[in-house]
């Protein structure tokens, strides 16, 4: 292993998640960038149109609300690693109020390395501590993201419905 190596393997085990700032907003409207391309990438049809200033825009004033929230993950550089998003919601179905992942990135140098259950620890712990009843995902598309799907499982999600729809308004 060489000295690089050795370095980038450290840092992958030496990060801080915190909740997002405003400071944050453009590398995290980067990786939300990222997460698209792959999605988009791997799946037909394209499913999203991504502009990072409206992204970063949009992101800075859901910081601002209550009922949305950002983790990151940083390393010991100040690099942001990866995120989650989650949202508050409320339902009949769920017996109240419930969180809903909206994105989820890690970085590709960071994944394998736990920082996907870490980042997804902190944001079952933050729906307890508001109170929700779950925490929901809709994965990108089967089975091309099988991996994914899997991810899920393993860290205590059951399938629970059919496929995700939408329509513009």
């Amino acid at each position: 292993m060489t000295d690089v190596e050795r370095k980038e393997k450290s840092v992958t085990r030496n990060f801080l998640v915190r909740k997002a700032d405003l400071a944050d907003v453009r590398d995290i409207a980067s990786m939300v960038g990222a997460l698209l391309s792959e999605i988009v990438e791997r799946s037909a049809p394209p499913a999203f149109d991504f502009d990072l200033e409206q992204t970063e825009a949009l992101l800075a004033d859901f910081l601002r609300e209550d009922s949305f929230t950002v983790f990151v993950a940083e390393t010991r550089n100040g690099d942001l690693a990866g995120f989650i998003s989650l949202n508050e919601s409320r339902a009949l179905y769920a017996n109240g109020r419930f969180g809903t992942i909206a994105e989820f990135y890690v970085r590709p140098l960071y994944r394998s390395h736990s920082l996907g259950r870490i980042l997804l620890a902190q944001a079952k712990t933050h729906g307890r501590e508001h109170g929700w009843s779950r925490l929901e995902v809709t994965t990108p598309p089967l089975p091309t993201f099988d991996q994914t799907l899997a991810f899920y499982e393993r860290e205590d999600f059951v399938i629970s419905g059919g496929r995700k729809l939408k329509t513009q308004l």
